[in-house]
């Protein structure tokens, strides 16, 4: 587990975290829990179900997307040379 120092915290800063601590009966534990919660979010955003729930929205179908695959250029690429 990952070391966190933290420098130049205000006293009262301090103090509210060991009052908050004592109340719920932590340590150090109680800081971990803040930190977590503020910076990790509630729900875990999956990329690709939001793209297709983003799609259902805007009424994309198959049949519409089938469009960029009749645009699309076909032309096969150069390989890279790194000399």
């Amino acid at each position: 587990m990952a070391m966190l120092t933290i420098r130049n915290l205000p006293d009262d800063v301090h103090r509210a975290l060991r009052v908050r601590a004592a109340q719920h009966g932590h340590s150090e534990a109680e800081v971990r829990e803040i930190l977590a919660v503020a910076v990790k979010p509630k729900m875990r955003v999956h990329l690709g179900k939001a793209l297709a729930t983003l799609g259902r929205q805007i009424g994309l179908t198959n049949e519409g997307f089938d469009v960029f695959t009749q645009v699309r250029d076909k032309t096969p690429t150069e390989p890279l040379n790194f000399e």
